[in-house]
């Protein structure tokens, strides 16, 4: 694991989210050019980046069982957050905040920060598991997140469709479709980068648009909200104590004594604390508002959230190095 590689890219979050954040005061990014600008992320960056992350990945039966392995894990800790985040969350009498709390807690920003900080931790194995946990993330964000959002809403429903067949699941079938390609005889020399390098090339250049814009995006909407009232919220610090410390070093501690019986290393426990210490996914805030579910409380929460995670994730991760360690 390359903490002073993690160390940099934490710094570099900070600075894009300043930057937001002052681009937002001064009106450069307002809320028009914010939609704007998620819109692009979320239809052509995101795809590209799911897609670029699988492929970048040479195939070979270790690098599939890996992603299959993480697949599982994305799954179970996902689920964890679940049960975790509907137990601290149940005596919530405001319900719509207990719906943003809950979804808030469970579904962290995997894609567009978990990407670039799992790479910079665990080299391009990180990129590559991370773009798996987003087939597990979105599975679960159209059927446990929706059913979280829907209670005591009729309009609100779970499908099937929409959680097998959506702009997160599409990509990383395509993506896993290529990375399979060289499993075929006929195309067992087929690379993405050297047979069609300016395919490889575009993925790249567009998923790189994905971090720097989602942060101006985060920071920009830190801009739009009170720093006064999100900073007295006791709901959005407790938010923000079990989504980014406590369960992510519960996650760390039951899989470090799970290693005792079950083959967990000391990088997948790393891995899967990393993971769950992400703060709440932009999706809280886009679904909040669609639905009209506390879309302020929502915001507060992505941004809150956001800032503090990076200063706590380092804390965390180093915790965590010192707890597999023992």
């Amino acid at each position: 694991m390359d903490f002073k590689s993690f160390l940099i890219t934490i710094a570099t979050l900070f600075i894009l989210l300043i930057i937001g954040y002052v681009a937002g005061k001064r009106g450069i990014i307002d809320s028009v050019a914010s939609k704007k600008l998620s819109s692009l992320i979320i239809n052509i960056g995101q795809p590209a980046l799911i897609i670029y992350s699988i492929t970048s990945q040479p195939y070979t039966k270790e690098n599939l069982l890996l992603g299959l392995k993480t697949l599982l894990l994305g799954f179970g800790v996902h689920l964890f957050m679940g049960a975790i985040a509907y137990v601290v969350c149940i005596k919530i009498k405001h319900m719509d905040e207990r719906k943003i709390l809950e979804f808030s807690m469970v579904f962290g920003n995997t894609g567009f920060i978990g990407i670039p900080i799992l790479g910079a931790l665990f080299k391009e194995t990180g990129a590559f598991q991370a773009s798996f946990i987003m087939i597990s993330f979105n599975i679960l964000l159209w059927t446990l997140g929706m059913s979280i959002l829907g209670r005591h809403r009729d309009d609100i429903k779970v499908t099937p469709k929409k959680a097998l067949i959506n702009k997160g699941t599409v990509p990383s079938l395509i993506g896993i479709a290529i990375f399979l390609l060289p499993a075929i005889p006929a195309l067992r020399d087929f690379s993405l980068n050297v047979t069609l390098p300016f395919a490889s090339d575009t993925l790249m250049y567009v998923s790189g648009l994905c971090t720097p814009i989602s942060m101006l995006i985060i920071g920009a909407l830190l801009s739009t909200v009170s720093l006064r009232k999100v900073f007295v919220s006791g709901k959005l610090y407790y938010l923000c104590l079990f989504k980014l410390c406590v369960i992510p070093l519960l996650v760390c501690g039951i899989m470090k004594v799970g290693s005792l019986f079950l083959p967990f290393s000391t990088d997948w426990i790393l891995f899967a604390t990393a993971l769950t210490c992400m703060p709440s996914a932009t999706s809280v805030s886009m679904l909040a508002e669609i639905y009209d579910i506390s879309p302020r409380f929502s915001a507060q929460g992505v941004g809150m959230t956001s800032l503090l995670s990076i200063a706590t994730m380092p804390c965390v991760i180093a915790l965590a190095q010192l707890v597999v360690n023992l």
